[in-house]
């Protein structure tokens, strides 16, 4: 009986845990490596700003080395319409989530630059009007600014 209650409880736990799993352990992450948490909403297969932003940003060699760098760590909340993109039912629900905390309007795309505590340093609302290159080199003063 014993075992059968900790079972339960550890799914009950287990389940409210992982609601914000990948904010939880960026936040972790990012405070171990001194790196900043870019948190991403976008709709990837109806939101056509959305999906030039991962075309002409985040998929670009500048924004890689980002992360390569241990500059960002990167989440993308996405919310695909289309039957045959949909999300694990634990991934929707974590994303509603992190929308719930960060994106509560409902914008897309909408970026978040956050730091490790998940405390928000800047947004950019729709797609930015910079390239690549100058949207990498604007998250690195943002980072620069905050180590100083």
């Amino acid at each position: 009986m014993k075992t059968l209650l900790s079972a339960i409880v550890m799914v009950v736990f287990s389940i409210g845990f992982h609601a914000q799993n990948r904010l939880e352990t960026a936040k972790k992450t990012a405070a171990e490596n001194k790196e900043l948490i870019l948190l991403n909403f976008s709709g990837s297969d109806w939101c056509i700003p959305c999906i030039k932003l991962h075309k002409n940003i985040i998929e670009t060699e500048d924004f890689k080395k980002l992360q390569a760098d241990n500059v960002i760590l990167y989440i993308n909340a996405d919310f695909p319409r289309n039957k045959k993109n949909q999300l694990s039912a634990d991934l929707k629900k974590e994303n509603a989530a992190l929308a719930d905390q960060y994106n509560p309007k409902g914008l897309f795309p909408y970026t978040l630059l956050l730091n490790q505590e998940g405390k928000v340093l800047k947004t950019w609302e729709g797609l930015p009007s910079e390239n690549a290159l100058a949207f990498s080199n604007e998250i690195r003063s943002v980072k620069e600014n905050q180590n100083n």
